[in-house]
């Protein structure tokens, strides 16, 4: 394994378990097992080494969920999107981290959301706001009758409960004593998409009914 390589495995690792902030670079150097004029060369910042750790994963997994969206719109051709197709090319991509090599980054994916809103900010600029313009027009192609505002909420909350998924499946297995196993890929997407579409495609006058 490349120099390089060790070093992004090294804070993938950190951040993850311990955050992005609070992660120094003394730490990230002794874990890698590398000095700090290594960390330096290869990516000059500790910003530029947390972009780095993020692009390496966030990338191909946006591009997985593109080429699904884009199959499923090229199956549907003029007719409706068909809402489940949609979410499983949201969700099947990053859910199937858990099954890859890559498994150690499913933590600091939940975690991303909870680091300081500048980088939040850069994070979504960088990597997802194509894909979501993209599966916003898809959502809105697939319910038709959902008024806008209410499906950006009901996206938020879906994204949520993907987020919450990737970051605390240890605390799953916890509270359901072993039950519930989020590396099971096949049943956690099945399951996000079965609790999804039922948000996604509530009745809206239920929950104006709840509001008053």
């Amino acid at each position: 394994m490349s120099t390089k390589d060790r070093i992004l495995d090294a804070a993938e690792r950190l951040f993850a378990r311990d955050g992005i902030e609070a992660t120094s670079l003394r730490a990230m150097t002794a874990e890698a097992g590398v000095n700090l004029a290594a960390v330096n060369y290869h990516f000059q910042s500790k910003d530029a080494l947390v972009r780095a750790v993020v692009a390496r994963r966030v990338v191909p997994v946006n591009q997985r969920r593109l080429e699904l969206l884009e199959a499923c719109e090229r199956a549907a051709g003029d007719g409706p999107l068909p809402l489940e197709e949609v979410l499983d090319a949201f969700v099947r991509p990053v859910v199937e981290i858990y099954g890859s090599h890559a498994r150690e980054f499913t933590p600091l994916m939940g975690r991303i959301y909870t680091e300081p809103a500048e980088f939040v900010e850069q994070m979504y600029k960088d990597h997802l706001e194509p894909v979501a313009k993209r599966f916003i027009r898809a959502c809105e192609r697939a319910l038709p009758d959902l008024p806008h505002v209410e499906l950006l909420w009901r996206l938020h909350f879906s994204i949520g409960a993907l987020g919450h998924t990737m970051a605390a499946g240890h605390i799953l297995r916890l509270f359901s004593e072993g039950q519930c196993d989020p590396s099971d890929v096949e049943e956690t997407i099945r399951r996000l998409k079965g609790f999804m579409l039922a948000g996604l495609k509530a009745p809206v006058a239920e929950v104006e009914h709840a509001m008053h």
